[in-house]
């Protein structure tokens, strides 16, 4: 079953056709009032270990061994995986985040993920 995902920053406004609105961070982003961000869910609990997310510190170079990393604790992290999953059998999920590489960030390794799991 293939999920309907999407990835967004959460600073772009919201639009009726982000289904839920998922952020994905463990840290509040600067700048962004809560009710603003029109959340279905702030799901910290699936965002990367403290000590990755410094570890990767968003360097490009870095993207291969983050994204690797990533999916071993999203791997242990059944809970958080579940809750997002229930989530995605409603219908479409926007999966938001606050940081500026629109490509190297943890919401786009996170959508991987899903899509690589529902396609097994």
């Amino acid at each position: 079953m293939a999920f309907d995902i999407a990835v967004k920053r959460v600073y772009e406004p919201p639009a009726k056709a982000d289904g839920q609105r998922v952020l994905v961070d463990r840290i509040w982003p600067r700048g962004v009032a809560k009710k603003d961000a029109a959340l279905t869910l702030w799901l910290k609990e699936i965002a990367p270990s403290e000590a990755l997310r410094k570890w990767f510190g968003h360097k490009p170079e870095r993207w291969a061994g983050f994204q690797k990393r990533y999916r071993a604790e999203l791997d242990v992290n059944k809970e958080a995986v579940a809750q997002l999953r229930d989530l995605l059998r409603e219908g479409k999920v926007t999966l938001l985040y606050g940081a500026h590489d629109e490509v190297h960030n943890n919401a786009v390794a996170l959508a991987a993920y899903l899509e690589a799991q529902a396609n097994c």
